[in-house]
């Protein structure tokens, strides 16, 4: 039987600096979208592959920061996960060679590779291609639900070719992520640019790969090339000037786009498979906002007991998709929803209104407070008849068919003054005070209403 393992690759506390303030205490991976661990959702996604041995999470962390969480979901899921720290960042393909031997203790036919900052539904067994074709025609497409309106490919997407691996992709207009150009037919990757400065393509790189153990040749290539390169001696000035990148680079740093991906594309090694359901990139505070939005609509299709209900009778309103950890306590008389997502030991009080937000543990929102598009941090508390928000103008619904609720400002925005209130640690924000498109840092007291602030 072939067994298949799966590696994310969760970076450092030197990554994912456009995150800040919410990683400062909390490693990125481990910030909850949806009411749980943002690793946790791509744990969840392989955990579904069939023969899966082992999951591995790459990165630069202390290894007492994932110690409590791996052996929580390898309980959890009855399937080994364990966390294995770089001792430098070897690069998103150094990193999977770094670990090598042990990645292929199982001699697994397969390797997944995610990246643990990307929101999807994480279609890895249609990529990987466990299910028949069902007649000899080259493509027939199906809908697997109308309700996510996901067209899935009935093909064998990678073990139908002898390529080295495939590569999820999306059709989206963005200049700031890999574009690449595949056949139309086969789906062979003809060409990849990282974030090139004009259109090469409508499709993007989605961060989630599957390969074979041919994958580590192909690093060990480039480690290589890359010695090889810096012991020429008869190299001229001039073409030293012309490869900088060859001489900066240390031999075992190796990136997975621009060493792997752009020179192994068009000699029928890398193929793609395109998703049509959601896709994003979890890099700010406001993204964090918007996907667990889209993980929560998932929700209904892949986890519907984590979702909560209510009328309003004997337990609070429930509106849309919202999650609420089993130790929070919400009053009856509540209204939360759409898109909410409240964590452990959260206090509720009565006629609190929850829009399009997540609330950390040990928060008390109090009587009448009303929190829009925020993110309320750990141990803080909102007081009565406050109100903590985003700008007036952005407009809130429901997700329909997994689709995005934000308006374009929000999708568009990527500073940390995107249109989201952000409150840190242990702030206390006073009865009958207004905070508006606003962040607040750790340990402070609110007793007058601020718009468009940073609160140091």
């Amino acid at each position: 039987m072939e067994k298949v393992v799966a590696v994310i690759m969760v970076g450092g506390p030197t990554k994912g600096t456009r995150f800040r303030p919410l990683s400062f205490n909390t490693p990125k991976p481990l910030f909850p979208l949806a009411g749980q661990p943002m690793v946790h959702h791509p744990i969840s996604a392989c955990k579904r592959i069939p023969n899966l041995a082992q999951i591995f999470l790459i990165g630069f962390y202390e290894e007492r920061e994932f110690t409590l969480y791996v052996s929580s979901i390898s309980n959890e899921l009855k399937i080994p996960v364990r966390y294995l720290k770089e001792d430098k960042p070897h690069g998103s393909a150094g990193g999977l060679y770094y670990f090598r031997n042990i990645i292929m203790e199982d001699n697994p036919s397969h390797i997944f590779l995610l990246n643990c900052d990307v929101c999807c539904s994480f279609p890895l067994t249609d990529m990987l291609g466990n299910f028949p074709v069902p007649c000899k025609t080259l493509y027939t497409y199906q809908y697997d639900s109308p309700n996510i309106n996901q067209m899935l490919v009935t093909v064998e997407a990678h073990k139908r070719y002898s390529g080295m691996g495939t590569v999820l992709v999306s059709a989206e207009s963005a200049n700031q992520f890999g574009e690449l150009v595949a056949d139309p037919i086969t789906k062979e990757l003809l060409h990849y640019t990282e974030k090139p400065e004009t259109f090469v393509s409508d499709l993007i790189n989605c961060g989630v790969y599957v390969f074979t153990p041919d994958i580590f040749t192909a690093i060990q290539e480039v480690s290589t090339h890359r010695e090889d390169q810096a012991n020429l001696r008869h190299l001229s000035s001039f073409e030293t000037l012309q490869s900088p990148t060859s001489r900066a680079l240390p031999q075992d740093f190796v990136r997975l786009d621009q060493d792997i991906l752009s020179p192994f594309a068009g000699k029928k090694q890398l193929y793609t498979y395109e998703t049509m359901d959601f896709w994003e990139q979890i890099k700010t505070p406001g993204m964090s906002l918007k996907c667990s939005g889209l993980y929560l609509a998932q929700f209904r299709y892949t986890s519907p007991d984590l979702l909560a209900g209510g009328d309003g009778t004997k337990s609070a309103s429930i509106v849309g998709d919202v999650y609420v950890h089993p130790s929070a306590k919400v009053h009856p008389t509540a209204k939360i929803g759409p898109n909410v997502s409240i964590s452990a030991n959260v206090r509720i009080g009565a006629g609190v209104r929850l829009i399009g937000c997540i609330i950390l543990d040990d928060v008390e929102v109090q009587e009448n407070a009303v929190v829009i598009n925020s993110i309320v941090g750990w141990k803080s508390s909102i007081g009565k008849w406050s109100r903590v928000q985003a700008s007036s103008h952005i407009y809130f619904a429901g997700l329909a068919d997994a689709q995005p609720y934000f308006s374009r400002p929000m999708e568009t925005t990527t500073q940390s003054s995107e249109l989201l209130s952000l409150v840190r640690e242990a702030v206390i924000v006073e009865d009958e005070v207004v905070v508006i498109n606003s962040i607040v840092l750790p340990n402070k007291t609110l007793n007058v209403s601020v718009q468009d602030e940073i609160i140091l």
